[in-house]
């Protein structure tokens, strides 16, 4: 759990307007705003399995007009990040401060989202009168607080994280001041005191690393199965799931799986994936490859009941504040375009990305010869003129569309982008491959109507004679309608 984003400083000041998301329509590719971004959005395609597709806001989110629209237009579950945990709540002994708490609800309310409570027991951003207590007060004050809080926010609150993070990597218990005066009694005593305030919301125990079966799963699942014995309204095990790149567990699915047999909810809690920076194509592709793999495991078990991403946008992230050197945790970037993640964990829900791809990166697809947008001979010579040819899967006919606008090929220091030759802008004009330079030349229109036009021209990319055959070169040419200047990208 991110400690108030580690406190200062990580929350970057919102300097990029809101862009518009750039996606696939319906067998060609298409601009289009966040709300309809691929066609359907995470929390269609989630509600449309029966689950949820949440993220985390806090206070200062809320003046960030490009990730308040994502978070509007594509989750349905909204937690808040700080709001709610006990040194905002409570500050000082029976002093309550429920103004933050209730900004991030009314903005849930106002776009039909719903509030997954954090948290009401954990260790961190504890206040320190709460911390210091002789433990004979420990136990008072613990319901007070949850019973104060609950009760405050009674019927808006979907789901309470009442527990959070109380085991230690090796499966034993965290000597917090909770324990310490109560010892493993305090987690029967504060689900019951909570659902006794809010008996209509499901109460969770929240952790990390405790994604796969490993000792601190097994300490969770011994202590839950107990709860469960006693009578205890324990409703779910929330997996916080921060994620380094490529290490989501194999047998994710079968932990969740394990819970859901004991007659518990599973939810994925605070989802990302850090990746080292800069972020290169490959690792923007396993982050869509990880991304999948966790919701795929999610909606194979019928008790999994949701998805949430900690934060919106790589932007907002608690991530590089936290992890020097690492980033780009989220599927959305810092201009709050969808990256590869968001195209994967879509089509994992089963949702559909219309043209099929579900991905920024793929194959350029002319639609009326069937062929693919191919640099010749795998060349990496500025100024080779591109062409059509029978799609193969080369890394020469593997294009990505990056939230520059850019369609580039290779990746690393080979990556050269798609370029108008000598920024052109007459019918004709070569489209060539280009070492990137940000230029408008070489950035691109991706439009509903299929065709893909050259920002800085207008014109678009067009096989040259209407040709059908290999090698059959590609220009720009005044749009005209054809399916010589129709594209599919994935």
């Amino acid at each position: 759990m991110p400690l108030r984003r580690i406190l200062t400083g990580l929350h970057r000041a919102w300097t990029a307007a809101l862009v518009l998301a750039l996606v696939l329509a319906t067998g060609a590719l298409a601009a289009t705003s966040p709300a309809a971004a691929a066609g359907t959005t995470l929390k269609a395609a989630a509600e449309a399995n029966g689950r949820y597709f949440g993220t985390a806001l806090e206070g200062g989110d809320l003046g960030a007009p490009g990730e308040t629209a994502v978070a509007a237009a594509q989750f349905d579950m909204l937690t808040p990040a700080n709001e709610m945990k006990w040194d905002t709540i409570e500050p000082s002994p029976g002093a309550y401060n429920f103004g933050p708490g209730d900004r991030i609800v009314q903005f849930a309310k106002s776009h039909g989202m719903r509030v997954r409570g954090h948290n009401l027991v954990w260790q961190n951003q504890l206040p320190s009168w709460a911390a210091n207590l002789p433990l004979n007060q420990v136990r008072s004050a613990m319901e007070s607080h949850i019973t104060a809080e609950a009760t405050h926010y009674k019927g808006q609150v979907y789901a309470w994280d009442v527990i959070n993070e109380p085991f230690n990597g090796d499966g034993s218990y965290v000597q917090d001041v909770f324990y310490r005066a109560m010892g493993e009694g305090y987690f029967a005593d504060a689900l019951r005191t909570a659902h006794a305030a809010d008996p209509g919301a499901k109460l969770y125990i929240n952790d990390y690393n405790i994604e796969g079966v490993n000792a601190k799963s097994d300490a969770l699942y011994r202590l839950a199965r107990s709860l469960l014995a006693q009578g205890v309204p324990l409703g779910g095990i929330g997996l916080e799931s921060h994620f380094v790149l490529g290490q989501v567990p194999a047998d994710l699915q079968a932990n969740i799986q394990r819970f859901a047999n004991l007659g518990l909810d599973v939810a994925v809690t605070e989802l990302d994936d850090r990746i080292q920076l800069p972020a290169s194509g490959a690792a923007l592709q396993q982050q869509a490859a990880d991304y999948a793999a966790v919701v795929k495991a999610c909606t194979a078990v019928s008790r999994c009941v949701g998805v949430s991403q900690w934060g919106v946008d790589d932007a907002h992230s608690w991530i590089p504040g936290t992890f020097p050197g690492t980033g780009a945790a989220t599927m959305y970037d810092g201009n709050d375009q969808p990256k590869p993640a968001y195209y994967a964990a879509l089509s994992a829900l089963g949702g559909s990305t219309p043209g099929g791809g579900g991905s920024t990166t793929g194959a350029l697809r002319a639609v009326g010869a069937g062929k693919c947008l191919d640099v010749p001979n795998a060349s990496t010579t500025a100024g080779t003129q591109v062409q059509i040819y029978s799609c193969w899967g080369g890394t020469n006919q593997t294009w990505t569309r990056t939230s520059a606008g850019e369609l580039s090929v290779y990746d690393g220091g080979s990556r050269m982008c798609l370029d108008a030759s000598g920024q052109g802008a007459a019918n004709g004009t070569k489209v060539v491959v280009w070492s990137c330079n940000g230029q408008a030349n070489q950035q691109w229109h991706l439009n509903a109507d299929g065709t893909v036009t050259g920002a800085q021209s207008g014109l678009c990319l067009d096989v040259s004679g209407t040709s059908t055959a290999d090698g059959a070169l590609v220009q720009l040419w005044t749009c005209g309608g054809g399916r010589n200047q129709q594209w599919t990208l994935g």
